[in-house]
């Protein structure tokens, strides 16, 4: 899963990011508004974590701008403003969840994945396909019963193969989602990866598919 977190105080940040990506998150960070509002455009997130108090847009022009693009990203604001009517204001013009710093950390990695697991058809913390079983409150995989143990950015891109399990998810979206904005994004590495999954996944009843030139499909094999 890939967040955007928009947070201008250097320390609190560092925080946030070093916290989530030990829990297996792809973690982007932005200080302001306007270079955040113009990477939102750019790229696709699971979830934004977003600051009101920062400088050149504020949060709630940052919420206002995603949602009058139609763009549904969950957003999670963080905020140290605890007053009811700001709270209520956040909610109405689009925020799907608020939460006051201090930032207890158990409380936020399980509010992100509860706004990604509204996403899921279903809204279930459990997904299947075939044999091949995923929880989304451990974000851990299981083959036919037994724990399906996979490197970092192999279980990342299985995950986003696995929530839209039976669509098709494009290759540039998976490349979005395994890479940082510190990294060097490589279409070679995400052929790589899933040929790695696919030998994992040999004697499985799920089978992931390549599309050429549309992207890759999870599914099970003796579907049509």
């Amino acid at each position: 899963m890939k967040l955007l977190l928009i947070e201008d105080d250097p320390q609190l940040a560092h925080w946030l990011a070093s916290l989530l990506r030990e829990q297996g998150f792809v973690v982007d960070h932005m200080q302001d508004g306007d270079a955040a509002d113009r990477q939102l455009q750019q790229a696709r997130y699971d979830v934004v974590l977003l600051d009101l108090n920062i400088p050149r847009l504020s949060g709630k022009g940052v919420l206002r701008r995603l949602r009058e693009r139609r763009d549904e990203v969950p957003v999670l604001i963080l905020t140290a403003a605890a007053s009811l009517d700001q709270k209520v204001l956040c909610l109405e013009i689009g925020a799907d969840d608020y939460m006051v710093k201090p930032i207890e950390s158990r409380e936020l990695v399980a509010r992100i994945k509860a706004l990604v697991r509204r996403q899921v058809p279903g809204k279930a913390n459990e997904m299947t396909c075939g044999d091949l079983h995923y929880d989304l409150r451990t974000r851990a995989f299981a083959l036919d019963g037994r724990e399906l143990a996979l490197p970092p950015r192999e279980r990342t891109l299985l995950e986003a193969l696995m929530l839209k399990a039976g669509s098709t998810v494009p290759k540039q979206t998976l490349i979005d989602g395994l890479f940082d904005l510190d990294d060097e994004p490589s279409a070679d590495a995400v052929e790589l990866y899933v040929h790695r999954l696919r030998k994992k996944l040999e004697a499985s009843q799920a089978t992931i598919i390549t599309l050429r030139g549309v992207g890759y499909l999870l599914r099970t094999r003796d579907d049509g």
